[in-house]
C-alpha cells in the first residue's frame, strides 16, 4: 500500500468566498497542464468530466459528491484557480482546502 502524498508543486492557497473559488499559487507548465491537473484532481478525490484548453487557458470540469467544479489555468497571467457556480458549494470549496492545506510546500525565503 503506497501512502505517498502526490507531489503537486502548490506554493499556495487561499479560499476567496467571495468569488466563490480557491486561488493556487503552484508550478504549472501551460503545455503538459495534465501533469498538474490529474494528480491535483485526484488528491482532491474529485473526478475529471471534461476538459477544454484554448491558446491560452485551460479550464476543467470536475465532480466532487455531485457538485460540479472548474478547474482554471490562464497562462498570460500564471493564474490558477478552482470556482463553483453554487453559492451553496462554498462549503465543498471549505472541505477541498483541507484536502490541498498539506500539498502546500514552503518556498524560500528569496523568492
Amino acid at each position: 500500500m503506497n501512502s505517498e502524498k502526490p507531489v503537486i508543486g502548490l506554493h499556495s492557497i487561499a479560499l476567496d468566498k467571495e468569488s466563490l473559488s480557491i486561488l493556487i499559487r503552484a508550478d504549472i507548465d501551460f503545455e503538459q497542464f495534465e501533469q498538474f491537473a490529474e494528480p491535483l484532481a485526484a488528491a482532491i478525490d474529485c473526478e475529471i468530466r471534461e476538459q477544454q484548453w484554448g491558446a491560452d487557458r485551460h479550464q476543467w470540469l470536475l465532480n466532487f459528491e455531485g457538485s460540479q467544479l472548474w478547474l482554471h489555468y490562464e497562462f498570460y497571467g500564471d493564474i490558477c484557480w478552482i470556482s463553483t457556480d453554487v453559492a451553496s458549494d462554498i462549503e465543498v470549496l471549505t472541505y477541498l482546502m483541507t484536502l490541498l492545506t498539506p500539498l502546500v510546500t514552503v518556498k524560500g525565503a528569496n523568492e
